[in-house]
């Protein structure tokens, strides 16, 4: 499929007009409530209560029904910059595969509850597994993206019964950042993300993800993000968010990787070399950091039920950008 056709399916099944990325960018933004309100999903969206450390939450997820059922279900576990909406095309995939799907948005992001407390993967897992126990789901396949590669670790070493396959799509965390990059406050961050503006994000995710698609793909995650600066939820929305990116800097999985017994399937775009934190990094480490395709390789060779599979001529959102050739290789490996 050439890039513009592949364009134009992605933000078909993405429900958005495709509009001038300058314009959307420069124009009146319609505020979105801190929890995605006025923001479209492409299936309804449940809620589940749960408490996190004394706070009464809300977890927002789909949960789509397979087309002819298998009997199986895959949740699929989004990344730090992405509502789960993103994740369309493969909802669309899986429930004609037969797959029951179910699309979380974990508590700090999309429509989910904004915490006041940290976040940190460990409550993340407890919670997707409180979401399978209330959908009385046994056990799942897990398919992840970016940070939710992060978190999808953490659930496959926590709760390896409760998983069947794990597909990590262009994962974060496969190296430890910290000896990169130095301890940054909390409040510093803050104001760092509150000053960037929609030109500056849209940049940054080119930059960082090496994003293969025409820039008006990528509008709705600018909305995403920008619509909300007009929320009174607004700070709380901030505060979440840059505890996102603490959560990722603390927590690391790298270590654990090598530990998976689980059949793992790792799926890289070539050109993602996507480093949180990197430009933080002294310059002389930051060419160190972000080789993921490389990694990924390295990790696999080292666990007993592991591969990684690199899609040539794609960045950091992969099965949006090589959707035939990630349908391929993720049906292959759940079906074994």
């Amino acid at each position: 499929m050439n890039r513009f056709l592949r364009a134009a399916l992605c933000a078909a099944l993405l429900a958005f007009p495709l509009t001038s990325a300058r314009a959307a960018d420069t124009a009146p933004r319609e505020p979105y409530g801190a929890a995605l309100e006025g923001f479209a999903y492409p299936y309804p969206v449940h809620l589940l209560p749960l408490v996190n450390d004394g706070e009464q939450l809300s977890m927002a997820y789909m949960d789509v029904s397979a087309a002819e059922p298998n009997g199986r279900t895959v949740v699929l576990l989004h990344g730090r910059n992405f509502p789960s909406s993103y994740w369309a095309p493969v909802i669309k995939m899986l429930s004609e595969a037969g797959y029951r799907v179910v699309v979380p948005d974990q508590v700090g992001f999309g429509k989910s509850s904004k915490p006041q407390g940290e976040l940190h993967f460990d409550t993340l897992a407890r919670n997707t597994i409180a979401l399978l126990d209330h959908l009385k789901i046994d056990r799942a396949e897990i398919v992840a993206h970016s940070l939710g590669g992060m978190l999808g670790v953490r659930l496959a070493r926590a709760y390896p019964d409760r998983i069947a396959h794990l597909v990590l799509t262009a994962p974060i965390g496969l190296e430890d950042y910290r000896l990169y990059v130095p301890p940054t406050p909390t409040e510093k961050m803050i104001q760092t993300e509150d000053k960037l503006t929609a030109d500056g994000y849209r940049k940054q995710l080119q930059t960082n993800y090496s994003i293969k698609l025409p820039p008006e793909a990528i509008t709705p995650f600018i909305d995403a993000r920008f619509n909300i600066k007009g929320s009174p939820d607004y700070p709380r929305w901030l505060r979440a968010f840059v505890s996102s990116g603490q959560m990722i800097y603390r927590e690391p999985v790298a270590h654990e990787i090598p530990l998976i017994t689980l059949p793992t399937l790792f799926v890289m775009g070539a050109d993602d070399h996507n480093a949180p934190g990197r430009v933080s990094a002294p310059e002389a480490l930051r060419a160190k950091m972000g080789q993921n395709a490389e990694l990924a390789k390295a990790f696999a060779a080292k666990m007993p039920n592991a591969r990684a599979e690199v899609i040539p001529d794609t960045g950091h959102l992969v099965f949006l950008e090589a959707l035939e050739k990630y349908r391929e290789l993720v049906l292959e490996f759940l079906g074994r």
